[in-house]
């Protein structure tokens, strides 16, 4: 039955290969005026034959694995962690990046969060009340793997074993710092010394088996003194030991080429927060204070239902070095149906 099959599968070729080679014949000599109808019939050659036997058609999407930002859905994740988890597997996410404080974050960073909690209208955050390796199972059941985490710039400089710890239990290989201090980020020279601060960071976070990342946010991309300050960090750290995870909104927002950066500094950024702006904003000044980012909130809409020309932007990151494409959608009303709507999107390119 085998040298039967491998007969029939070998006369299968070679009759394509005879059509493929009749079909070149008569494109070399096909008139400009020929139509369709006589191109077909006078080929002999079945579409459906060359998708079937050959695949020639297929179509690469150009995303593989799409994944989301925890802080997107953060009151269903606090009120059923399970349910949401499998909500998000159903849509068809594949990864997710989880933001703290956890329960190794240091104690500054715990203070912080329970004093913006009552604003945030939610308390949950890490494991949202289970260890990591609890973490870990919930995912695994449903299918999803957690590639990176944020978390504070204390715990980083304070904590990276715990962190690493942590890390190896859920299969996280970066570590971001999804923003600067508003302190440590005041002047040109702030930058020049987080820079300083960030390759060493990025040091500890190797030895213990992860990688650091910094998430832009809306500051640094403007001028100051004919410079930018966002450029001291990604001139001043060492490309061994500091990715970035650029976020395309506050990139945008703030007034810079997404492009440019990633063609700039090829295999600089290894992560991605895809969102999309419903019509061109910028920050009223630098973008230095909430204030600013909460003005643009109601700006922020589902992938492909914006201004960002997301195809060209997101072929760049591919080309340029990045891995990890994560829908964030910050604290999106209905995520439900609004998660559904980005992955379906991303999904379709």
């Amino acid at each position: 039955m085998q040298t039967h099959s491998a007969s029939k599968n070998g006369s299968v070729k070679s009759s394509i290969t005879r059509k493929l080679a009749y079909l070149g014949t008569i494109c070399l000599h096909l008139p400009s005026i020929m139509n369709r109808r006589f191109f077909i019939r006078n080929s002999g050659l079945s579409l459906t034959g060359i998708v079937l036997s050959r695949n020639i058609f297929a179509r690469q999407h150009l995303l593989n694995r799409i994944g989301i930002q925890f802080f997107s859905l953060p009151k269903l994740l606090e009120n059923d962690l399970p349910g949401s988890l499998t909500m998000l597997s159903k849509m068809g996410y594949k990864e997710v990046e989880l933001y703290g404080p956890y329960p190794f974050s240091s104690a500054i960073a715990w203070q912080k969060w329970n004093a913006v909690t009552p604003s945030l209208g939610f308390k949950g955050s890490g494991y949202f009340g289970r260890t990591a390796a609890e973490m870990k199972t919930l995912l695994t059941n449903n299918g999803l793997t957690a590639p990176s985490m944020h978390t504070d710039l204390d715990t980083l400089e304070t904590g990276m074993g715990k962190i690493g710890e942590a890390s190896h239990v859920l299969g996280h290989e970066y570590v971001i710092l999804p923003a600067i201090p508003a302190e440590k980020r005041k002047t040109p020279d702030d930058f020049k010394k987080m820079a300083d601060a960030f390759n060493k960071i990025g040091e500890s976070a190797r030895k213990v088996g992860v990688k650091f990342a910094y998430h832009n946010h809306g500051y640094g991309l403007k001028e100051v003194d004919g410079q930018i300050p966002l450029k001291f960090i990604l001139d001043g750290t060492d490309p061994s030991r500091v990715f970035f995870q650029m976020d395309l909104f506050w990139t945008a927002a703030g007034g810079a080429d997404p492009v440019a950066l990633l063609e700039t500094y090829k295999n600089r950024y290894r992560l991605m927060h895809v969102k999309d702006m419903s019509k061109k904003v910028r920050f009223s000044g630098d973008g230095g204070d909430s204030k600013q980012w909460i003005e643009l909130f109601p700006y922020m809409t589902t992938a492909g239902n914006g201004i960002l020309d997301l195809r060209t932007i997101l072929t760049k990151a591919k080309q340029n070095g990045v891995e990890h494409f994560i829908v964030e959608q910050d604290t999106v009303a209905e995520p439900e149906s609004a998660l559904k709507k980005s992955i379906d999107y991303l999904s379709s390119l």
